[in-house]
């Protein structure tokens, strides 16, 4: 009964969580597409002195962050499948999630403190201020994002049922997925160009 119960409370065809998450996710990939064009104008127009500092960043460890974030929206895409299907195992997914989403965090404060050790500081050259606004930026978008899936983690009881229906799972995991995407776009861009 559950399970059809979750079924139909997600038709085909609807978009996931409230139409606000939307509008959010919306404004937030124009900001950062603004960003992103900012970076590739300065980029053109700095070439050597962009590709010498990229050339101090640990790739390794962007790679990591990469694989993390990944995995981490792996699990909350299982999960919202998993409250879709009314499957108990939403609340150890996301659970998992944010375990990996603070992995995320934990590797990047490791990444900036090596790197400010190093010399390599918010005005070292015009690269860096890009870095550090750029990670902060998203940094704070994970910190965010671990707090709705911590909010939406707390809607679940200890035998993983929920309270409240699909919207605020969908909605965290459309935000999360964000993260995720902008996240790929960093790494491409300041890691591997």
């Amino acid at each position: 009964m559950a399970a059809s119960q979750a079924v139909a409370s997600s038709p085909r065809g609807h978009v996931p969580g409230e139409e606000g998450v939307w509008v959010f996710i919306g404004g937030d990939l124009i900001v950062f597409a603004v960003f992103f064009v900012t970076y590739a104008l300065a980029r053109q127009q700095e070439l050597a002195l962009f590709e010498s500092a990229q050339a101090l960043l640990d790739r390794r460890l962007g790679l990591l962050n990469t694989l993390l974030l990944l995995t981490s929206s792996l699990f909350v895409a299982q999960a919202v499948a998993a409250v879709r299907r009314g499957d108990d195992r939403a609340r150890r997914l996301l659970l998992g999630a944010i375990l990996l989403g603070s992995g995320f965090v934990i590797v990047k404060a490791f990444e900036y403190s090596a790197k400010i050790a190093q010399g390599f500081t918010l005005n070292s050259n015009s690269f860096s201020i890009y870095y550090y606004m750029f990670t902060g930026i998203h940094l704070v978008h994970v910190l965010i994002g671990l707090g709705v899936l911590c909010f939406t983690l707390s809607r679940f009881d200890r035998a993983g049922r929920r309270q409240g229906g699909v919207a605020l799972i969908e909605g965290s995991g459309a935000f999360w997925h964000l993260v995720d995407l902008l996240w790929i776009i960093l790494f491409a861009l300041l890691y591997l160009l």
